[in-house]
């Protein structure tokens, strides 16, 4: 699957940066925000990470919403805002790689919607990154769609966390997505923390900060 360039609802919206200068930044990472949050919001997420060699990108969603339908409705009902928001990350990429740094250095990263949107774009174009990270989601989509996805994670380490009784996603989909990142090569973590809220817990920000660190001491290819 590919991500075609279009002129959607997302497109001409904001990319904010934090942290190291591109041309300076020894890996980057895209933080893609919930619904009705802010990419400022998921960027503060900088600061608990604390990796400063570490350039954060975030972009804006149109009024705060990747996409008005949940990520478990028909993939239609979501358009024409879900292939912009896929645009979108795919614009912020392009962003990145254009200054020099590798898909092996850019980590992708987001929270509740910005995860699911997170998981589906690393799915759609699966390939070696430094990591992908998705706090509390799963693929978009409904539970019988076909997940029919080119390419390889080539070992790209992934990390899925969630609450075991997430209201706005089941854990069967965090599972689900797991499974289907392994078929695709990725070296996966799922963890379910049992009664957790729908938040980000200190293990998962420790998981990712040991990401990070592992990607900023491997040698640059």
């Amino acid at each position: 699957m590919t991500t075609n360039k279009i002129n959607g609802p997302h497109q001409g919206q904001p990319i904010l940066q934090t942290r190291a200068p591109l041309d300076r930044a020894h890996a980057a990472m895209i933080m893609i925000h919930g619904r009705g949050a802010t990419a400022e919001s998921i960027l503060t997420l900088a600061d608990e990470f604390n990796q400063n060699a570490f350039a954060y990108f975030a972009p804006q969603a149109a009024g705060g919403t990747w996409y008005p339908n949940r990520f478990l409705a028909p993939i239609e009902s979501n358009e024409p805002w879900l292939s912009s928001a896929l645009s979108a990350v795919d614009e912020t990429v392009a962003k990145v790689t254009s200054a020099g740094i590798s898909y092996e250095r850019i980590m992708l990263l987001g929270f509740s919607q910005g995860a699911c949107l997170a998981l589906e774009y690393a799915a759609r174009h699966a390939r070696r990154y430094g990591g992908v990270v998705g706090f509390s989601g799963g693929l978009i989509g409904p539970d019988d769609l076909p997940r029919e996805y080119e390419g390889s994670f080539d070992g790209t380490p992934i990390f899925i966390g969630c609450s075991d009784v997430d209201f706005h996603i089941p854990k069967e989909r965090v599972l689900h997505a797991g499974e289907v990142f392994r078929k695709l090569g990725g070296e996966v973590t799922v963890r379910l923390y049992p009664n957790m809220d729908h938040t980000i817990n200190q293990d998962e920000i420790d998981f990712v900060r040991e990401m990070m660190t592992a990607l900023i001491v491997a040698p640059k290819s």
